[in-house]
């Protein structure tokens, strides 16, 4: 039977917000090196590009802003070079998380973002379908799709979150309310690696306006720099939006 618990506990306003790429961002996959949000940064739950309505491109991403909330959020994070990599691991980050009956943090996601997601006792997806919205590629095995950090874990760690606890990072790698984590083609994730907007873009423009205001929600969420060729990018991208 298909388990819609974490639907259900949405609703109610009861998920545990605990929520990176490197060269690869699998949940399957031991993964090679690549928080508290502020109430007052915290992404909007309204949806939309522009200033209007959801696109059918935001898909099941929770939080994610409008495209002018986007633009207000990217003019108020802070500009700067990245950081040093120095100390950096992704066991810093610990993911993924348990999330009741079961489930871990990659299995609701997959739930999430399929259709028809079937699940065996251990509360693995072992039928359904998913559309990889980077690349516009469909699957309906679990195994050919990777969850992705839509900010990856070392780019945060560069843009603040190397001076975090380890509790503020493991609620960053299991993010479940802001825009943060969704299933794509592991070739797509793998090939976006650790780099940020100025570095890679969806090979599907059509996704580059939910993609940017994706990335600016959690980057103000959990007040993380960005550099000036990753600003410069991102606004390119907010601009792809339907005004």
């Amino acid at each position: 039977m298909r388990q819609n618990w974490w639907r259900r506990g949405l609703a109610a306003g009861a998920v545990l917000a605990l929520a990176g790429c490197a060269a690869i961002e699998d949940a399957t996959t031991p993964e090679p090196a690549d928080g508290k949000p502020s109430a007052s940064a915290s992404g909007s739950a309204s949806t939309g590009a522009g200033g209007g309505g959801g696109t059918a491109a935001d898909g099941t991403l929770p939080g994610i802003p409008t495209a002018g909330q986007a633009k207000e959020q990217l003019a108020g994070l802070e500009v700067a070079r990245h950081g040093s990599m120095s100390g950096y691991s992704r066991a810093k980050f610990p993911h993924w998380s348990s999330q009741g009956e079961s489930c871990d943090t990659r299995e609701t996601v997959l739930e999430r973002d399929g259709t028809d997601v079937e699940r065996d006792a251990q509360c693995r997806a072992v039928s359904g379908k998913w559309t990889s919205v980077y690349d516009d590629k469909p699957f309906t095995e679990a195994r050919d799709l990777d969850i992705d950090h839509m900010v990856p874990l070392a780019n945060a760690w560069r843009s603040g979150a190397r001076t975090w606890t380890q509790d503020k990072r493991k609620e960053f790698a299991n993010d479940l309310t802001r825009p943060q984590l969704l299933a794509v083609s592991a070739s797509s994730n793998r090939s976006k690696g650790d780099q940020g907007p100025d570095e890679w873009q969806p090979p599907s423009k059509a996704y580059w306006c939910t993609y940017s205001r994706a990335w600016v929600s959690v980057k103000a969420s959990y007040e993380l720099s960005v550099t000036e060729a990753e600003a410069d990018m991102l606004t390119e991208m907010l601009d792809t939006c339907a005004s």
